[in-house]
């Protein structure tokens, strides 16, 4: 019992040091100290209206009102006692009420305005779960990981979009980039996801997936607005299918180690702009068995530059992390790209990996070794 009791209080007194304007007090103890050592009076009195004013920016209302109280009192006991005159004791108080009922109201208007913040969050959140689902790190035959970050780090979603599904037509995914950024491309992006899913599960054929996507698009995109992607399919154990619209290669890597980009033998058109273009896009099929992994990425990665205008070496960077295990991969690549870039990236960026594990495969090692990577060679 005395254990709970002692737990109950610990608790009360941290959810009060939370709530404890620390700094503006601190300040407000800092100024009556130098006056009591200084006696100055006027001179320092009118800065105790920073305590209020600095409560305002770190607490509710309650907490400014409390500070601004403080300081009050504090004003008038230290104009009584250092003798000032009345009329300039009165305009020091009043000053120091007017600045807390003002730093009052702002503290109740920031605290509503994080409110509305946090409700926007919520929204986006549920709106990204809903678009953007997550991906198992198992789907059907294939490990896999995405990693992704919008460059509106308060909206949480952009305009990059994937998909990695199963259906009866094997495993399929997508990744791809909207023109534009905002809602609109959200709007596309969520209509080109929408297009796919249904698609992937209807149509045995991948370019019959891709049509679909292209024919709705044509119906609902404007002249000037496209969308670039990739598309995947696995129909049947050691086969891999790629269609290319107008997208960065994937990057594909071997068992050993050996990375390479998938180029489409014919380029094709981005998605919404084919009938420009006068063709559709080509079916690219590779072998892709035990050991192989797939990587397709948006261009807010390749496109990501340091300080120095240099951009980030996507490949390079996958053969030095590259381990059987997707997650850690694009971990890895995922904070050496924020690192490239000094924290923070300028576009939408998008890493989606598969990999095909061996039937027999248990303990693997964490990364491919040198033996591995020389037997490519």
């Amino acid at each position: 019992m005395a254990g709970a009791g002692n737990s109950a209080r610990r608790r009360l007194v941290a959810q009060l040091a939370a709530g404890t304007p620390v700094l503006p007090v601190l300040i407000v103890t800092v100024i009556v100290l130098v006056d009591l050592a200084g006696g100055a009076g006027m001179i320092w009195l009118p800065l105790l209206a920073a305590g209020p004013a600095l409560a305002a920016t770190t607490n509710g209302p309650r907490g400014v009102l409390w500070v601004g109280l403080l300081a009050v009192v504090s004003c008038l006991t230290l104009g009584i006692q250092d003798g000032m005159p009345d009329r300039e004791l009165a305009a020091v108080l009043s000053a120091l009420t007017a600045v807390t009922l003002a730093s009052g109201l702002a503290g109740v208007l920031r605290v509503r305005r994080e409110r509305v913040l946090a409700a926007v969050r919520s929204v986006a959140e549920t709106a990204q779960h809903a678009l953007l689902k997550p991906v198992p790190s198992t789907v059907g035959p294939f490990q896999a990981a995405v990693r992704y970050s919008a460059a509106a780090a308060e909206a949480r979603i952009g305009g990059d979009l994937y998909a990695l599904i199963p259906t009866p037509h094997g495993v399929r995914l997508i990744v791809g980039d909207v023109r534009g950024k905002g809602l609109p491309a959200v709007g596309t992006a969520a209509l080109v996801l929408g297009v796919f899913r249904e698609a992937a599960h209807d149509e045995p054929d991948l370019l019959a997936v891709v049509d679909r996507i292209e024919r709705s698009l044509a119906r609902n995109l404007g002249h000037d607005d496209f969308v670039t992607a990739v598309v995947a399919g696995y129909p049947r154990d050691g086969h891999l299918e790629v269609v290319n619209c107008g997208h960065a290669p994937p990057l594909l890597v071997r068992s050993c180690g050996s990375v390479t980009p998938v180029e489409p033998a014919h380029p094709s058109p981005p998605l919404g702009l084919r009938a420009l273009a006068g063709h559709g896009p080509s079916l690219h099929e590779l072998p892709f068995t035990d050991g192989d992994q797939l990587l397709l990425y948006t261009d807010g990665v390749t496109e990501a530059r340091d300080h120095g205008r240099a951009f980030y070496q996507l490949a390079e960077g996958l053969e030095r992390h590259v381990s059987h295990e997707p997650s850690r991969t694009l971990g890895a690549l995922h904070d050496e790209l924020l690192a490239h870039v000094g924290g923070r990236l300028h576009d939408d960026a998008a890493l989606l990996l598969i990999r095909k594990p061996a039937a027999s495969e248990t303990g693997t090692p964490e990364r491919v070794t040198a033996a591995e990577a020389r037997s490519c060679l």
